[in-house]
């Protein structure tokens, strides 16, 4: 069987799934589709080619939906947002995958919406772009934190923090009133203080 681009990047992201990304390499992915680690040269000039790649292939996975007609810039943003926390907590260390990934041919015509969009909203062209990146890299850090540390159940939420924090009363009771740094709450406080920064500046 011929050996393609696309099927090779969709077994890396199979790969990635099973044995994360310190474990993925190029040889591991040539066993897995039988082919000679030479044979990936042919494709990827080395192993960073094949992560952006692979990093583009997942921007897809995220919906390009254009802000609508009377559609709040705020609610269109916040979904694009929940959406790529989304897509990155659907695969193993997806959040280091992007981090590190230069931007691909799939991510691009998806920036080149949202910056229309904002600016369609009354952004600057500089704000938009500016506010996305911030955006971005807040998901991006948020599930980074997500898959090193994910939220473990309440009970034993509440012993961990009653453990680590029992000589810091006050901490503990601020930490139990706000729960868990990596819980859904917590994302959608810190993603409407972005929004409302935005917002702010797009008024003065």
């Amino acid at each position: 069987m011929k050996l393609e681009r696309d099927r090779i990047v969709t077994a890396a992201l199979a790969l990635l799934d099973e044995v994360g990304l310190d474990k993925l390499t190029l040889r591991r992915l040539a066993a897995e589709l039988d082919v000679q680690a030479p044979a990936l040269y042919w494709h990827f000039t080395g192993k960073q080619a094949l992560l952006d790649e692979m990093a583009d292939a997942l921007s897809r996975e995220i919906p390009l939906r254009p802000l609508a007609d009377g559609q709040p810039w705020q609610d269109w943003l916040a979904d694009r947002m929940r959406d790529q926390r989304r897509v990155l907590n659907s695969h193993r260390d997806a959040a280091r995958l992007f981090t590190g990934a230069r931007p691909g041919l799939n991510t691009l015509p998806v920036l080149q919406s949202a910056l229309e969009s904002l600016e369609r909203a009354g952004f600057s062209p500089r704000e938009a772009l500016r506010g996305l990146f911030t955006l971005s890299n807040y998901v991006s850090g948020f599930v980074l934190e997500e898959q090193a540390n994910p939220p473990q159940d309440a009970r034993e939420n509440l012993e961990t923090a009653h453990r680590w924090l029992a000589g810091y009363p006050h901490l503990l009771a601020v930490f139990m009133e706000s729960g868990h740094p990596q819980s859904e709450d917590t994302f959608e406080h810190g993603l409407s203080l972005i929004l409302e920064g935005m917002r702010a500046r797009l008024l003065t």
